[in-house]
């Protein structure tokens, strides 16, 4: 899944070890329970959706059995022991506490959501720590915020009408997020869920995040247009944006005459780079393709820095979800 947001102090290339959230919501109470607010999805219900393969401990929670890559071995770990790593990979754990257990929520659904369809690359594991298959994973920076915002949520997914939705999340929307047709080139039906919304970032989400800059070399571009499924290109001799989506973003590329998927495009040639499919400007020059946009990831589902921004303003974590899932709501899995 998506990288941790990014924060002025980068520590790697792209993951930050904490991001300064001045005050606490720490005093809001929990997410009400099933009983207070009885689920107005149709059809299944979140209890319905866990997985029937997954064995329960004695509190009655799944659990999962996690490759973790660090060590070389298969772990047996509830959903709710999981999660925290998750959270402190996903997320700086000095964010608002509301932007945490969104966050949350959505790390709930996603493993839920992986386990009912898809298997692990690793034999014999449920889910694993691999960024490639999952989501990131982060022990040493669980702390008391992200146990907390765990906790707080504990057994809470999103239910999209009797289903699990695809928890999609990215760091910053760039101004609107995305389809996820538009966002992802995604191949199925449109998700009822998906919308395109205001991202709801504000000014404290570093410009790494909220903006971009690239440089690529000929050899580069022919190679990821190769790998984008445009085929075999002689030459590089023009570049430009082919369509663009509800949101602004290039769902399309023109390469030397080839048409080429934008988000295709994006993840061949390096998604830290190209942070995003929102182009502001493409052109050749010298040899080289020079490109700059706005936000950082697909676009699709849940900004981040929008979920912070929301949360320092007194968001709710139901009211951040909601503000980018559209026709969800937060139901019990498990108490």
């Amino acid at each position: 899944m998506n990288l941790k947001p990014i924060v002025p102090a980068l520590v790697a290339l792209l993951l930050c070890t904490g991001c300064a959230s001045r005050g606490t919501q720490a005093d809001k109470p929990a997410l009400p329970q099933p009983e207070n607010t009885p689920a107005k999805t149709q059809g299944k219900t979140a209890a319905e959706l866990v997985p029937d393969r997954l064995e329960r401990n004695a509190q009655g929670v799944p659990v999962l059995r996690v490759y973790d890559t660090e060590n070389e071995r298969i772990e047996a770990l509830s959903v709710e022991d999981y999660l925290p790593a998750v959270l402190a990979g996903e997320m700086a754990g000095d964010w608002p506490l509301e932007a945490l257990k969104a966050q949350a929520i959505l790390a709930r659904t996603f493993v839920l959501q992986f386990v009912s369809q898809k298997e692990s690359m690793y034999e014999g594991a449920d889910i694993s720590t691999d960024i490639k298959e999952a989501q990131a994973y982060d022990a040493s920076g669980v702390n008391e915020r992200i146990r907390q915002a765990v906790s707080e949520t504990r057994g809470i997914v999103l239910n999209a009408g009797g289903e699990l939705p695809y928890a999609w999340f990215h760091a910053h929307s760039g101004g609107l997020t995305a389809r996820a047709k538009e966002g992802l080139d995604y191949e199925k039906e449109e998700p009822g869920y998906t919308q395109c919304v205001k991202g709801m970032e504000n000014d404290e989400a570093p410009a790494e995040a909220a903006s971009w800059e690239a440089v690529f070399t000929a050899e580069e571009v022919l190679a990821a247009a190769r790998d984008a499924g445009g085929g075999a290109i002689e030459a590089l001799t023009d570049i430009s944006i082919g369509q663009r989506g509800e949101s602004g973003r290039a769902t399309t590329l023109m390469i030397s005459g080839k048409e080429v998927s934008a988000p295709a495009f994006r993840i061949a040639i390096g998604s830290t780079k190209m942070r995003s499919c929102l182009i502001e400007s493409l052109r050749l020059s010298d040899g080289q393709v020079v490109m700059s946009g706005k936000g950082y990831g697909h676009g699709v589902g849940m900004s981040q820095w929008g979920a912070y921004a929301m949360a320092k303003q007194g968001g709710s974590a139901e009211e951040i979800v909601t503000h980018y899932f559209a026709g969800v709501t937060l139901d019990q899995a498990w108490q």
